[in-house]
């Protein structure tokens, strides 16, 4: 793989944004929310601390309680609601009808049926690839510690990674995603791009960039928090991916989906640092820090070299999760790259293309391998002298 000499140290969060020359505003900004996090502290206790006070504002006292008590409970309720949906919005149960596909289709066409336009795309640039694990290199199954991707898709990905610089990026923890797909010569964005590291030389890899590394104290107190609080949900399961959380619903009655998602947010109220997001059955716990996919996709781009001046690079991320979208949205805004969603249902998203499943991912990664040998080819041959 080229340009892989290009690492930073372990050195902290702020050499290494310099080191990488990350845009200013989103570099300097990274570590806001950590003062943010004290002044939202503050606001909480202006704003709920200091009730109506005295013996003769006693009834005042308790009709405010009684009412901000019944407001919390509405806009928890709410909230709640709008997290579920969120959840199944991200995981259909069924398609709709074929004229919606087809429709959906017509604006993100199947990379595999639109092969053309992406080699078009891609002759004469550098291509760098990006990809998601779960749902895209490795099928959603019930138990994350089960998902394995199988040896024609790691063959597939190891023949990618000969020819153009590959990235996996993921929710996932580093250590797992490197065991799941068994591969030393590609870069590795974990816990959605929290822990970037290196191709690596026997078990040693070099850590790139870790931007959440002081959120991990609070992140560990928060998963005890979580595995104690849904302890008693059926199927209900709290994964530790080092810089992030996840709980997984996969597994539980969608009639206790609500109660699941309301103990979660209860939890994260001791947790100003941390935020919520949804994704396919499962919530994502993660630092309140201007992070994520998208940024990561950045910072590594910045790190081979592939600046946004250049114009003769092309981004490919291939994902299926809302997560994703964060790196849809980043290629969308370069004007430079291609996004393709793996989804069987219509989606809303800032992909520019759409494969069904990790199998037609496969069939597009191999397909993209036989383009770069063909024209490799055509171009080492010698050219007839002319006469």
């Amino acid at each position: 793989m080229a340009n892989q000499d290009v690492v930073f140290p372990d050195m902290g969060i702020a050499a290494a944004v310099a080191a990488a020359a990350l845009p200013a505003g989103p570099g300097r900004a990274l570590f806001a929310c950590r003062g943010a996090a004290g002044a939202v502290s503050s606001l909480r206790r202006a704003a709920f601390g200091a009730l109506p006070g005295g013996s003769a504002d006693a009834g005042a006292g308790e009709a405010f309680l009684t009412a901000r008590g019944a407001a919390a409970a509405a806009g928890r309720t709410c909230c709640t609601s709008r997290v579920v949906e969120a959840i199944r919005a991200s995981s259909p149960t069924r398609c709709p009808a074929g004229d919606e596909y087809e429709a959906w289709t017509g604006k993100h066409p199947s990379a595999l049926g639109s092969f053309d336009r992406v080699a078009a795309a891609a002759r004469g640039k550098r291509v760098v690839m990006f990809m998601d694990y779960d749902g895209t290199l490795s099928p959603i199954v019930t138990d994350p510690d089960m998902a394995f991707m199988t040896a024609e898709m790691r063959a597939a990905v190891r023949d990618v990674a000969k020819h153009f610089p590959t990235a996996i990026v993921t929710g996932r923890c580093v250590e797992k995603v490197c065991n799941f797909v068994g591969l030393s010569d590609l870069y590795y964005a974990g816990s959605h791009g929290m822990d970037i590291k290196g191709p690596s030389s026997k078990d040693n890899q070099t850590v790139l960039l870790q931007p959440a590394r002081e959120f991990l104290p609070v992140i560990n107190k928060a998963f005890r928090a979580l595995e104690e609080k849904t302890r008693a949900t059926p199927g209900a399961r709290v994964e530790h991916n080092k810089f992030c959380l996840s709980v997984h619903f996969r597994c539980v009655d969608e009639k206790s989906w609500s109660p699941l998602a309301e103990q979660v947010k209860a939890v994260l109220r001791d947790f100003p640092e941390l935020k919520l997001t949804e994704g396919r059955k499962v919530l994502e716990i993660r630092p309140s820090i201007l992070w994520d996919k998208g940024k990561a996709v950045e910072f590594l781009l910045k790190s081979l070299g592939f600046d946004d001046g250049r114009s003769d690079v092309l981004p490919v991320y291939i994902g299926d999760d809302r997560t994703d979208e964060d790196a849809f949205k980043v290629l969308k805004k370069r004007g430079q790259g291609l996004g393709i969603l793996v989804s069987k249902c219509p989606k809303e998203t800032d992909a520019s293309y759409s494969l069904q499943d990790p199998t037609e991912v496969m069939e597009f990664l191999v397909r993209l391998v036989e383009w770069k040998r063909l024209r490799s080819s055509s171009a080492a041959r010698p050219r007839a002298p002319q006469r």
